[in-house]
C-alpha cells in the first residue's frame, strides 16, 4: 500500500465529510472524488437518515462522474472514502469506470465496530471491494484514522 501526502489530505477531508454527516443526524461516511491533477471534482457525505438507503456519498459520486466526465476520462480518478465501500458503491464504482479507491477505514473494521457496540448487521454482505470488483486498484485501510472514525460510528449510534 502507498499512501502519499496529498492522499492523507483527501483522506482527511472524508472525514471531515463523515463528522458533518454525524452533525447532520445521519451516518458517519463521507467521500471525496479527485482529478488527475488533484483538484476535487465533487464531494459528499451519506445521506439516508431521510429512509433511502442507497444515499451513500461513493454512489452519488458513481453517478455524478457517468453524468459528467468522459467515459475515457474516469479511470485517471480517484475515490477518497472515510469508509470502504460497500458492495453497492463498488459495483457501481466498477460500471462508471473509475480508477483508485483510498480509503480510511475496511469494511472488516466496520463489521467488528457494528458487533461491538451491539447493532445488527447490514442488509447486504459485507464484502470487500476486491470480492465485488476485483480489478479496482485500490489502497487502505490506513491506520491512523480507525479510532477517530470508530468514534464517529459510536457517536451516531448513540445520538440515535
Amino acid at each position: 500500500m502507498t499512501v502519499s501526502a496529498e492522499d492523507l489530505r483527501h483522506l482527511d477531508r472524508c472525514v471531515e465529510l463523515a463528522e458533518a454527516a454525524v452533525d447532520a443526524g445521519d451516518e458517519p461516511f463521507g467521500s471525496v472524488l479527485v482529478g488527475p491533477d488533484g483538484a476535487v471534482l465533487m464531494e459528499d457525505h451519506n445521506r439516508v437518515s431521510a429512509g433511502d438507503g442507497t444515499r451513500h456519498p461513493e454512489l452519488a459520486i458513481a453517478l455524478w462522474a457517468a453524468a459528467n466526465v468522459p467515459p475515457a476520462d474516469r479511470a485517471a480518478l480517484t475515490v477518497y472514502t472515510s469508509g470502504e465501500h460497500c458492495a453497492m458503491c463498488s459495483a457501481a464504482h466498477a460500471w462508471a469506470g473509475l480508477g483508485r479507491i483510498v480509503f480510511a477505514t475496511s469494511t472488516p473494521q466496520l463489521v467488528a465496530w457494528y458487533a461491538d457496540l451491539g447493532l445488527p448487521a447490514a442488509p447486504v454482505a459485507a464484502l470487500r471491494i476486491s470480492e465485488v470488483a476485483p480489478g479496482l486498484p485500490t489502497d487502505g485501510p490506513v491506520d491512523a484514522y480507525a479510532e477517530r472514525v470508530r468514534a464517529l460510528h459510536a457517536r451516531h449510534h448513540t445520538l440515535m
